[in-house]
């Protein structure tokens, strides 16, 4: 059975999972780390994690790509992929029917282009800006207090959504403030706020070719709210896999059984990669 790891390092967390292909490809395991200052140890931790759960030892991992921000510090790996390929690759794999992948991540948000094979054919990506991104909603979050988790529920219950100024993440503080002085309702707010980035999310996606079927990957996925904006915005239903949060881990785990799969057929695989620290 030959076993391969995909590591994908994120702004705030970092995701790792292990596929096997003994005769199928298959998920062996998941792990899921905070990202924090030490972005090396944040790899390491979420790789041991995930070899605990599978029950294998770090030395019968045959190959490791890394993937994400903070790819290129993943010691341990043996190869480095672009997130874009990545999640296009992990999102033709768990979704074959996907053309068009909206990522939204901690710190930027990307539309891909997604032929037959998950291969990519065009991309365009906002990180320059916060705003559609993770770190806009944990700004709203932080602003209404409470906590992550509860703004897309919440969201859910508005039926009068506001109008947002701008979605700059300098000044959404102020937009909500002011909302909230008007004694506007909270489930209000943030409908009006995640209906203003599903628009700017569904702007920036279409300066591509937005092709059904459109599959939504990266942590904001687990936003209910987001994602029922998105559907709103776009008059359509999204495909959204159970592993959303893992796409990009998943695809750098598909590219590492590839790139085994031609070391195998060149005679040139050495059986072990890299040990991660501690190791």
């Amino acid at each position: 059975m030959r076993i391969a790891s995909g590591v994908d390092v994120g702004s705030t967390q970092t995701k790792a999972v292990m596929m096997s292909d003994n005769g199928g490809i298959n998920i062996l395991a998941r792990a899921l780390v905070d990202t924090g200052a030490n972005v090396q140890r944040a790899a390491e931790r979420a790789f041991d994690k995930c070899c605990a759960e599978a029950g294998i030892q770090t030395g019968d991992v045959g190959f490791v790509v890394g993937t994400g921000y903070g790819r290129y510090k993943i010691a341990f790996g043996n190869a480095q992929m672009t997130e874009i390929s990545c999640h296009a690759k992990g999102a033709g794999f768990l979704c074959p029917s996907t053309r068009t992948v909206i990522d939204m991540g901690g710190q930027d948000s990307k539309a891909i282009s997604v032929g037959a094979n998950g291969e990519v054919l065009d991309f365009v990506m906002n990180d320059k800006c916060a705003a559609g991104t993770g770190r806009f909603l944990a700004n709203a979050a932080e602003v209404m207090g409470i906590s992550l988790d509860e703004i897309g529920p919440l969201s859910l219950r508005g039926k009068y959504p506001v109008k947002l100024a701008t979605v700059c993440t300098v000044f959404v503080e102020s937009d909500i403030l002011s909302y909230l002085a008007q004694g506007k309702k909270g489930e209000d707010i943030l409908n009006g706020v995640h209906l203003a980035i599903a628009k700017r999310t569904v702007s920036l996606a279409r300066r591509i070719n937005l092709e059904p079927e459109i599959t939504m990957t990266g942590g904001v996925a687990r936003n209910c709210g987001m994602v029922h904006a998105l559907e709103e915005v776009l008059a359509r239903k999204l495909q959204i896999s159970p592993d959303a949060h893992f796409m990009g881990a998943v695809g750098a785990a598909l590219f590492a059984l590839e790139k085994l799969d031609q070391s195998f057929e060149f005679g040139t695989w050495k059986g072990q990669h890299a040990t991660s620290g501690g190791h």
